[in-house]
């Protein structure tokens, strides 16, 4: 995605979030004794954290798959003792993830802080994360229609409930694909809240100096200027409901792939009067076009850039559960010009 121009704001108030200390973060852990996990329970359950029992590896450490003595599967994020900022934003996440009970965010087990050992205890998840289906050419077959709008309907559920549902609201920002985790029946999880915000019911807007995230899925007014909202998500999230319908990732990692942008690929299309033409071609005729539209055009209304223009998760909720609520027609984005 291209991220060049100029990007105008809505002139609003500019609230600086302060972020919980990180220390009162892993103190606020310790004082909860019913998430603690012993560390030869752990050890046991990973098989001495096996090659065999590798599931990935990030740029906090690796994660492995553990069977507990009554049976239950679990995934142990285990932090890399060379990680110095994976260590905060795994304190970040346990205190966060610790507060949520919603049935599509990722649901945390407990944690093991013994000595320099750091990790995080999830619910093992069958079908691993999104992009692991959605851009491999062979597993991708296991997305139909059906499937991948229960996906992007699942999704803008849990973060309606980060962002006006739950007890405290919360901008996840860092919302993409290999943060979405699947579970045995397809219904995904919002997970990894390391660069998650926390902000009081009253805030609108915040700021950072450090822009953390990942290259084309942050907001514009985020990646340039440090200001990020609840709009900020819905921008991530409009450009992962493109890529669920298109089967296209909006970042190029591959030379030898189309190097055109997802974005523009799509708005292209769009007033053009064909965007069935970027529908993901493994689906074959296999999808509802009434549906498929309405994605299309709810993914271009939240990558707005304005800020003000894009929906809140509130509204695309109803946008995906009722046809008669009707859609504004997007305004193209000057960065696609």
């Amino acid at each position: 995605m291209c991220a060049s121009g100029v990007y105008l704001l809505r002139r609003q108030k500019k609230l600086s979030v302060t972020p919980m200390k990180h220390d009162d973060n892993e103190e606020e852990i310790r004082r909860d004794k019913s998430l603690l996990v012993d560390f030869s329970t752990l050890v046991i359950a990973t098989d001495n954290f096996s090659k065999e029992n590798k599931l990935g590896e990030g740029g906090f450490g690796a994660v492995y798959k553990g069977v507990l003595q009554d049976g239950q599967e679990i995934a142990v994020k285990k932090l890399s003792k060379t990680s110095g900022q994976g260590l905060e934003e795994l304190k970040n996440e346990a205190a966060f993830v610790a507060k949520f009970q919603h049935r599509n965010l990722v649901r945390l087990l407990g944690c093991c802080l013994e000595k320099e050992e750091k990790m995080l205890v999830y619910e093992y998840l069958f079908n691993s994360s999104l992009d692991k289906l959605l851009f491999d050419p062979i597993r991708r077959t296991r997305l139909d229609w059906g499937t991948r709008y229960k996906i992007i309907e699942g999704i803008a559920q849990g973060l309606l409930y980060l962002h006006e549902d739950s007890r405290v609201k919360v901008i996840h920002c860092d919302l993409k694909a290999s943060n979405i985790l699947l579970d045995g029946n397809m219904n995904p999880k919002i997970s990894d809240f390391g660069l998650a915000k926390l902000f009081a019911n009253h805030e609108v807007q915040g700021s950072t100096s450090r822009i953390a995230g990942t290259y084309g899925y942050m907001a514009p007014e985020y990646a340039l200027r440090g200001f990020f909202s609840t709009k900020s998500d819905v921008y991530s999230y409009g450009v992962l409901v493109l890529e669920i319908v298109t089967g296209r990732r909006n970042i190029c990692l591959d030379d030898s792939m189309d190097s055109e942008d997802l974005l523009r690929f799509v708005w292209q299309n769009w007033i053009l009067g064909q965007p069935l033409l970027t529908m993901d071609p493994t689906l074959g005729d296999r999808f509802i076009p009434e549906q498929a539209l309405r994605c299309l055009q709810i993914g271009l209304l939240c990558i707005q850039e304005d800020p003000a223009l894009r929906p809140s998760m509130a509204s695309l909720v109803v946008m995906l559960s009722s046809y008669s609520f009707a859609l504004s027609e997007p305004v193209k984005p000057t960065f696609l010009n």
